[in-house]
């Protein structure tokens, strides 16, 4: 499967929205599907995913559609790799993380979630989904041992700032960054996702309120 060197952000975007769509397609038991019938359901054109799928070599032949099953076994392998999971860190275990942690831990996800972080000491010996809550100040020694990749903040922005750049000194790799400090601005070598929910709820507010 031949990859372009550079595949653009919303192409990458939207593969898991592929992947999601196939996933139920394989469930009904639909084994074949052309670009224009996925196009309708992604809501774009079969131009436009013919386009997505040339910069991973292609997955179909032309007039014959895609097989669903390899398609989606084809686009699994782009989102989770060699299906080793990417080993991750929580910071904070409030309300917001724990509902986080758990979509973290579904083995569908391709993470691995070893450790979760807070500041409060009532939380401590405590689990979230089976892993431990430990004290923030043993961060140093825990990435030290076990090498994170992925860090998931659940803080507030203060929070985040002061943590954000020791994380990246232990050495890691990306962010799931739910606090509202856009974090790929200051480092931005570094792989971040940042997530704002208020975002999306005032642009679903918007379009409510502006409908024709």
């Amino acid at each position: 499967m031949a990859i372009q060197n550079k595949v653009s952000l919303p192409v990458i975007k939207r593969l898991p929205k592929y992947y999601r769509y196939l996933t139920n397609l394989s469930a009904e038991g639909r084994e074949k599907i052309s670009s224009s019938e996925l196009a309708h359901m992604m809501g774009t054109t079969a131009s436009q995913v013919r386009q997505d799928f040339n910069c991973f070599g292609g997955f179909g032949q032309q007039g014959i559609g895609y097989k669903v099953d390899v398609l989606r076994g084809e686009i699994g392998k782009l989102l989770f790799g060699d299906g080793e999971r990417l080993s991750t860190i929580l910071i904070g275990a409030g309300h917001l993380g724990s509902a986080v942690s758990s979509f973290i831990s579904r083995d569908t996800n391709g993470y691995r979630l070893i450790g979760v972080f807070d500041i409060n000491p009532a939380l401590f010996d405590k689990e979230i989904c089976g892993v431990p809550i430990h004290p923030l100040h043993e961060l140093e020694s825990f990435c030290a041992e076990y090498h994170p990749e992925v860090a998931v903040l659940c803080v507030p922005r203060q929070s985040a700032i002061d943590v954000a750049g020791s994380l990246v000194s232990y050495g890691i790799k990306g962010f799931w960054n739910f606090s509202h400090y856009d974090l790929s601005v200051e480092y931005p070598d570094i792989t971040v996702e940042n997530v704002h929910l208020g975002d999306s709820l005032m642009s679903l507010g918007y379009r409510l309120r502006n409908q024709e």
